[in-house]
């Protein structure tokens, strides 16, 4: 379409990046667009405002049970965040009794998110999968035993009432049942709470709010051990949004359509994406797919029935996505026909992921889109810097948003960053000490993640993620091996067969690698096996074999020593574990916690007698 905009030039700000040298050998980069002091008070400023301008217009979009868009415009919404606040202001909510949400993203989620903040309330989204796929329900009582909430909500209820029967002691809040839920006893139906309206009392409420209110807790992904639930407050998601405005520029004059399956219970989906719609009047889609072989399927109908304008994912959803649009051109046509651009987060994307999807939107639209990145974490509302350019390469994060600025300082041999900004978080919820250890003695946060420079003599050029400090580990030859980029490497490298990867060898004198891999793509690799042969015939097939291990070879031909290649791979049959924390809702591996469960496999892997399936770089296949 000619009237889509994908130009970066006419997209984005121009970076303007100011680097600072000091005595102690730490940088300071800040941007050189200055972030005003007078944004929105608070989140509902955004919905207040598109309910009086175009109460109308459509806000969010979700399937129902037939299949067909329920719709919500802006002045629904407000009309009925206005309901369900009324009843709130009767629970005695509060900080200390929070509104905790167990359910998958939806409409009534969003409205009992916005509700809440409405009346200066938190709402705590806990992912769906820490209530359905644990057997122990753990994590899911150490979170509530943190919240206390006054509110629990969950839809359809049935399905999470093992997860509410088992932490039924730990809190004294109202368990509200959903609107597809078969209501269970002790349970109170949606509708009930939004029978009644006090606009006044509601929005007597919403005044006392300030920026520094609490608007959400979220708990950090991946995390094991105790819970740390970041303090998340009106400034952070505020500030954040107004600084992506000031570099999107064109957000201005171009409503955001999304296409969104990302988790609210996670800072990317809930802050970043759901935010930018609200703040810009935008109109999102709530995709009930997922990157999974089950959830493939449902986000292709999605995306098949409506064109993004925006597209926001992560690596391992498009390493899913790029064989279904080269393959189906209808898909192809719909996904890119208004797209301005493509973003993508929380890892990097694989340079050949990158290429492909140049060349399919040529393909589609005769040109290409712009992809861009980010960086940041729950604890910076996410954003921290951004890509507003078109990279030179897969992997940069760009530079440091507006108001927010970066100090870098040498650790081992990496660059390691930390934060400052009204972005960044206050605390963790009740957890002083972990708090005050969160923060270097000039107030930077320590995000704990390493970054380079694309061209150190041109840093305009942008920061690259150099993965997480303490992921890199030692070989006996004392040597560091730098995780994140040799697994993005490795994924290029092993290109279709690999999906993800965990790196071994610590305090070895080798590197291994254990292959998440890529199942329908090892699939179309095998044409002499039946297409439902077992995945153990799969991975031992000398196509598959033979494309790993001429990937180790190219690895260690590009030279640089032991520490910047694998010797040896194992192809993992069993899935990342969401529930054992393996796997993220958003689909990125902790490499630690895949290293510690499944520390048999590393062993297997290093014996010094190789077991068949365990392929070698100096082993032909």
């Amino acid at each position: 379409m000619s009237d889509v905009i994908r130009d970066p030039a006419r997209m984005f700000a121009e970076p303007d990046l100011i680097e600072i040298h000091r005595p102690d050998g730490s940088r300071i980069l800040r941007s050189g667009i200055p972030l005003p002091d007078t944004y929105a008070r608070c989140v509902g400023d955004w919905l207040e405002h598109w309910a009086r301008v175009q109460p109308d217009e459509l806000f969010l979009a979700e399937r129902n049970a037939a299949g067909e868009w329920d719709r919500l415009s802006y002045g629904e919404a407000r009309r009925r965040v206005v309901a369900i606040a009324t009843w709130m202001l009767g629970q005695n909510l509060s900080a200390e009794r929070p509104v905790v949400i167990l359910s998958d993203n939806s409409i009534e989620h969003a409205l009992l998110m916005l509700a809440a903040m409405h009346i200066g309330v938190p709402s705590c989204a806990i992912s769906a999968g820490t209530s359905l796929m644990s057997k122990d329900h753990l994590k899911l009582k150490g979170n509530i035993e943190l919240m206390r909430p006054g509110v629990i909500y969950a839809d359809p209820v049935e399905r999470f009432m093992p997860a509410i029967n088992a932490i039924a002691d730990l809190h004294d809040g109202v368990v509200v049942a959903g609107g597809r839920s078969q209501i269970q006893p002790g349970t109170l139906p949606m509708a009930e709470i939004e029978a009644h309206s006090d606009e006044a009392a509601v929005m007597k409420a919403y005044a006392a709010i300030t920026p520094d209110t609490i608007g959400k807790f979220l708990f950090t992904s991946g995390s094991v051990g105790t819970p740390k639930a970041v303090i998340n407050t009106h400034r952070m998601m505020c500030s954040n949004q107004l600084a992506k405005e000031l570099i999107w520029t064109f957000l201005a004059d171009n409503r955001p359509i999304l296409m969104e399956w990302l988790p609210w219970s996670h800072t990317f989906g809930g802050n970043q994406n759901f935010n930018l719609v609200l703040r810009s009047g935008g109109t999102l889609y709530i995709d009930d797919g997922k990157p999974t072989p089950a959830g493939l399927a449902k986000t292709l109908r999605n995306l098949r029935e409506v064109s993004p304008t925006i597209y926001f994912s992560v690596p391992r959803a498009y390493d899913m996505l790029v064989p279904e649009l080269r393959k189906d051109a209808g898909l192809r046509e719909s996904f890119f026909r208004r797209l301005n651009l493509i973003s993508y987060a929380g890892a990097a994307l694989p340079q050949h992921l990158w290429s492909e999807l140049e060349e399919l939107a040529e393909l589609a639209v005769g040109c290409r889109v712009p992809m861009v990145s980010s960086w940041g974490s729950t604890e910076t509302a996410p954003l921290s810097t951004d890509c507003h350019f078109q990279a030179v390469r897969s992997g940069v994060i760009g530079v440091p948003v507006p108001g927010t600025e970066l100090k870098l300082v040498r650790s081992q041999d990496k660059l390691e960053v930390r934060i400052k900004g009204p972005n960044v978080f206050p605390g963790y919820w009740k957890q002083p000490e972990l708090s005050a250890a969160s923060f270097d003695d000039e107030g930077y946060y320590m995000i704990g993640d390493a970054v380079e420079f694309v061209d150190p003599d041109r840093p305009e050029l942008g920061l690259l993620f150099d993965g997480r400090v303490g992921e890199d580990f030692k070989l006996l030859t004392g040597t560091w091996v730098h995780v994140g980029s040799l697994r993005v490497k490795g994924i290029d490298a092993m290109s279709p067969v690999a999906q993800d990867i965990v790196v071994t060898g610590h305090n070895r004198d080798e590197i291994g690698f254990l292959i998440f891999p890529n199942i329908s793509e090892c699939r179309a690799l095998c044409p002499g096996l039946p297409p439902d042969a077992d995945l153990a015939d799969v991975f031992l097939n000398p196509a598959v074999r033979g494309r790993v291990q001429r990937g180790l070879a190219m690895l260690k031909q590009v030279g640089g020593g032991s520490s910047t290649y694998p010797e040896r791979a194992l192809i993992m049959a069993e899935p990342p574990s969401v529930e054992a924390g393996e796997i993220t809702d958003k689909g990125y591996i902790n490499q630690r916690i895949v290293l510690t469960r499944r520390a048999d496999l590393v062993e297997f892997l290093h014996q010094d007698v190789l077991d068949k399936t365990v392929i070698s770089v100096h082993a032909a296949v």
